[in-house]
């Protein structure tokens, strides 16, 4: 029944929308820097020499600190850019020039790489409501990410980085949704052992 499980995510997706609009700035201060400390470990942990991640938005887990460190560290960073057809373009990071996409989502300005540029990174970090202890993700309902991990052919390691009670018991899952390898939160990794 694919209606009660849409029915379902989009409860799911107004709380937790909801209870990271009420996160104090303090709050998001705090697990943005033991966050950036767990995408530092990941990095060394996985050899990673190339990444795609994505700039936060301001209610989210915060990613810019991290791809400064990791611009600093000599670390290729590709960021999607989301076009009005469902896919994704990437665009190198470049902390000096930001705009919005198709959608409003923030990226770097510049140049713009096709849909096939990230088949060559290392490690790929996803947005995320919520991940299941299956490696489930529900992402906000655009299908960006699934599409693009659903078409690569050899894909590295995925990670969705979430706050630290966003690791959740169930999530409801449709065919489409592709399953994460683990998770970063301000107070650890979680590397799941198989998707199945």
């Amino acid at each position: 029944m694919p209606d009660v499980v849409a029915d379902e995510k989009r409860a799911l997706r107004a709380e937790l929308r909801e209870r990271r609009r009420i996160r104090t700035s303090t709050e998001r201060q705090n697990a943005e820097a033991a966050l950036t400390a767990q995408l530092r470990a990941l990095v060394e942990q996985t050899g990673a020499a190339s990444l795609s991640a994505y700039l936060s938005l301001p209610d989210e887990p915060g990613t810019r600190e991290f791809l400064r460190w990791a611009e600093g560290a000599g670390i290729q960073v590709l960021l999607p850019v989301s076009r009005e057809d469902g896919l994704l373009d990437w665009a190198p990071f470049d902390d000096e020039h930001e705009e919005l996409d198709a959608v409003g989502m923030p990226t770097s300005g510049g140049e713009l790489l096709g849909p096939i540029a990230i088949n060559d990174v290392d490690l790929i970090l996803v947005p995320a409501a919520c991940v299941g202890p299956d490696g489930t993700r529900m992402g906000w309902g655009q299908g960006y990410f699934d599409k693009t991990l659903g078409s690569m052919e050899r894909c590295p390691p995925v990670y969705a980085v979430i706050f630290d009670e966003e690791l959740v018991d169930s999530v409801p899952r449709e065919r489409h949704d592709v399953p994460v390898d683990g998770v970063v939160m301000p107070r650890g990794i979680v590397t799941f052992s198989d998707h199945d």
